[in-house]
């Protein structure tokens, strides 16, 4: 896997700047496989805390909006960052800050509080957004411009490893199988609180690891001289929010992608609830599908990278979105492991979706690309919010499946933006 990647980013970068990109670009690769695994850690602790604090599918899911409403609070406070201090400095302070929010998890744990889980997947989004509004641009922007959107999908394809090796990994570290809800139900209050507490502490090992790796990596990152991308108004004219949406096809991109996120999340974040109710198998093999779905999500990155040699990037993003919607039907009215295989196709075909947006809605802004991006990462948000309503549809309806109208309404959007959005208006 590392020989065909240094292969094709050779391929995807100038000759004469190769060389003096390619330790930038394992770098920032690095960054993208971090944040990827904390993500999806996501889906294993949504089980594993409605379980231990007794939680609605709704509540559950404000896991969910702590991690993504960070992205909207964050991210033009780390555009400012990057435009003033550098990507570099803003880098490393979100290494930091993710650091610290992972190893929150331990007194959270200890204190057997579920508003304290909350504050540390915010804390830990709050660097996460910093990471994602440096390193998108800048894998975009370390190489040839003509092929900034295969750069930056084969940079997320090792966003896509992690999500194949986050759920299996952590669901045997987290989701230990511990005790049956009948076997709470028939425990006395002291003792049933007691197990639910020991089960909470096991998030608190593999946290305190990756918090570890976070401040190796964060000195790397300060040891490596990394090369400055930022660009600047002529005129000393500063970048302003209204003036960065007088690009009509930004502004399509953050519609668009806070659509896309939402539904990813709905998907990944909801998955293991939506398996052991649709297909009636139990958390570790649910989680062992997620893996499945993941592995399949990184095969559709590289898949899509190659691909892109011979179509068109907003037309295959428009293909894909209209294949995505379809599969959210089989998924709605469906049952059994047919709405899994589902989810694994969806999960194919949307690979490519977050960077190519990303890409596309960047595309020519120039000295406004710093903002731009801070725009299309606020846009994240929509993790919080669509997984809210597909929580809200599942619990009214009592039937989890009926939620799938929240994606499938978000990948047309998606199909939509490779349509027409994502043109290029002069």
């Amino acid at each position: 896997m590392l020989e065909l990647y240094l292969i094709i980013i050779d391929q995807l970068m100038t000759s004469e700047k190769a060389t003096k990109y390619l330790i930038p670009f394992i770098l920032i690769t690095c960054l993208f496989f971090l944040w990827g695994f904390a993500n999806n850690l996501v889906p294993i602790l949504i089980p594993h805390l409605k379980k231990s604090f007794t939680l609605t599918t709704t509540q559950s899911t404000l896991v969910d909006s702590a991690v993504y409403i960070a992205y909207f609070f964050m991210a033009l406070p780390a555009g400012m960052v990057m435009k003033r201090l550098g990507y570099k400095t803003g880098i490393i302070i979100g290494l930091l800050l993710f650091a610290v929010g992972a190893f929150l998890f331990v007194p959270a744990a200890n204190n057997q509080s579920y508003l304290y889980f909350l504050f540390a997947s915010f804390v830990i989004a709050s660097g996460l957004t910093i990471l994602e509004t440096a390193a998108n641009p800048y894998a975009s922007a370390l190489g040839d411009p003509s092929s900034s959107t295969q750069r930056l999908n084969l940079a997320q394809s090792f966003n896509g490893l992690a999500a194949f090796l986050a759920p299996a990994i952590g669901a045997r570290v987290i989701l230990t199988k511990g005790n049956s809800d009948a076997e709470l139900s028939a425990m006395s209050e002291s003792v049933r609180q007691a197990a639910l507490a020991s089960e909470a502490y096991t998030v608190k090992t593999p946290y305190t690891i990756l918090g570890i790796v976070l401040i190796i990596i964060a000195v790397l990152f300060y040891l490596v001289k990394l090369p400055d991308i930022r660009t600047k108004k002529s005129g000393g004219e500063k970048a302003t929010v209204l003036g960065t949406f007088r690009h009509t096809h930004l502004k399509w991109a953050v519609i668009t992608q806070f659509f896309y996120v939402g539904a990813q999340v709905c998907v990944f974040s909801l998955f293991i609830l939506f398996a052991t109710e649709s297909a009636a198998i139990d958390q570790i093999q649910a989680a062992d599908y997620l893996s499945f779905a993941a592995l399949a999500f990184l095969i559709g990155r590289f898949t899509g990278t190659f691909l892109m040699n011979y179509f068109s990037p907003n037309k295959l993003l428009t293909v894909y979105g209209l294949l995505a919607t379809l599969l959210c039907i089989v998924a709605i009215f469906s049952h059994g492991i047919i709405t899994i295989y589902a989810l694994i196709g969806m999960s194919f075909f949307m690979s490519v979706m977050f960077p190519t947006i990303f890409s596309l809605g960047i595309k020519d802004l120039g000295a406004d690309t710093e903002m731009g991006s801070s725009l299309i990462i606020m846009a994240i948000v929509g993790g919080a919010v669509l997984p809210r309503i597909f929580g809200l549809i599942s619990d009214q309806t009592g039937n989890i499946q009926m939620g799938y109208i929240v994606p499938m309404v978000a990948f047309l959007v998606v199909a939509f933006f490779g349509w027409k959005g994502s043109e290029v208006k002069k």
